[in-house]
């Protein structure tokens, strides 16, 4: 197991019948949209990680994620505050969703966001994009 380094991102979870709990790394500059993008995942039945900082270490061939004690169970919902959510502990990571301000590639080839020496598959989302929470859906389904 590699010690935990904190990165900032964060990090959400679905349940998937059989296979468990698995997380998103939700990454971008300041103001992105990763707390939102959680949130809006959060109202379809996922669960909280970590909201803006996740310690990420690797185990095994698999990455995991857990929040800093400090602020486990919070979340910023911007123009409201910080507030409690329901989160998981430590939970495995599959995929690693970059937020970006440019246009992303219509038919992009795979990419991999490499942390404590694993590879995730990286999705690219346009910031804010309507449909990002049904690519988020798409792109765990395909794993």
């Amino acid at each position: 197991m590699t010690a935990a380094q904190p990165v900032h991102a964060t990090a959400v979870a679905q349940w998937a019948p059989g296979l468990g709990w698995r997380a998103l790394l939700v990454s971008g500059p300041s103001g992105a949209g990763k707390s939102d993008l959680a949130l809006r995942l959060m109202g379809r039945g996922w669960r909280l990680v970590a909201d803006d900082y996740v310690h990420v270490f690797a185990s095994g061939d698999a990455l995991y994620a857990t929040a800093p004690a400090t602020i486990a169970g919070r979340i910023e919902a911007r123009g409201v505050g910080v507030i409690g959510a329901s989160s998981l502990g430590v939970v495995r990571l599959v995929l690693a969703v970059e937020l970006t301000e440019t246009a992303v590639e219509r038919l992009p080839g795979p990419e991999t966001r490499t942390l404590a020496g694993r590879a995730l598959p990286l999705l690219r989302l346009a910031r804010f994009e309507a449909s990002a929470v049904e690519k988020v859906a798409a792109g765990m389904a395909a794993l």
